[in-house]
């Protein structure tokens, strides 16, 4: 069994980034799972899951699953095959809000320990998987300072997940207004 490549693609609030990954899925081969891990709680969130399956080639096999990323790679692990996870941020954001994971009296080291623990496993079946895996995920070290603890402390595990994640990876795509640049390449090797 051979192994495939991992994929990082970050970028800002509608950045491109998911038509980037895609395209990129799309090109590598015709057989993708497109795994969606946004959970759809209101209209707005329903409309903008309606205008992304619409986009979506229809013979790709779409999985929505908020949680159990990793059963997803290894069930859907084919060398011929490309397992697009959009996105890593809303998958942490699910993690976080998990009722087993936000019980009164964990704090939120603990929290942050597990759900840097979970990134990691991901990373690590996903750069060793067969399938080639790419991950959609937010840049949120750009923006503003969260005027709340609780999403600082988000924005702070988003960045260090992405971190992993990209660590783990072959490639990592920065997209800037549509614009997708590989950066991984272009890094210090310091």
């Amino acid at each position: 069994m051979g192994r495939g490549n991992l994929t990082l693609v970050i970028g800002g609030a509608s950045s491109g980034k998911s038509s980037f990954a895609e395209k990129l899925a799309g090109s590598i081969s015709d057989n993708v799972t497109y795994v969606a891990t946004a959970a759809v709680l209101d209209d707005e969130m329903a409309r903008k899951v309606a205008l992304h399956r619409l986009s979506r080639p229809q013979h790709w096999k779409t999985i929505e699953e908020t949680t159990n990323l990793i059963d997803v790679i290894n069930k859907h692990s084919q060398e011929d095959e490309v397992i697009l996870i959009d996105c890593l941020t809303l998958w942490l954001s699910n993690l976080l809000l998990n009722a087993s994971n936000s019980s009164p009296g964990i704090s939120w080291p603990e929290k942050e320990s597990h759900i840097l623990n979970e990134v990691k496993k991901l990373a690590e079946i996903a750069a060793n998987s067969s399938a080639e895996v790419i991950i959609v995920a937010n840049e949120v070290s750009l923006g503003l300072v969260p005027n709340n603890k609780l999403g600082r402390a988000f924005r702070d595990v988003a960045g260090r997940a992405n971190q992993v994640v990209a660590q783990y990876a072959d490639e990592v795509y920065l997209v800037v207004a549509g614009i997708p640049i590989e950066i991984k390449s272009l890094a210090s090797k310091i």
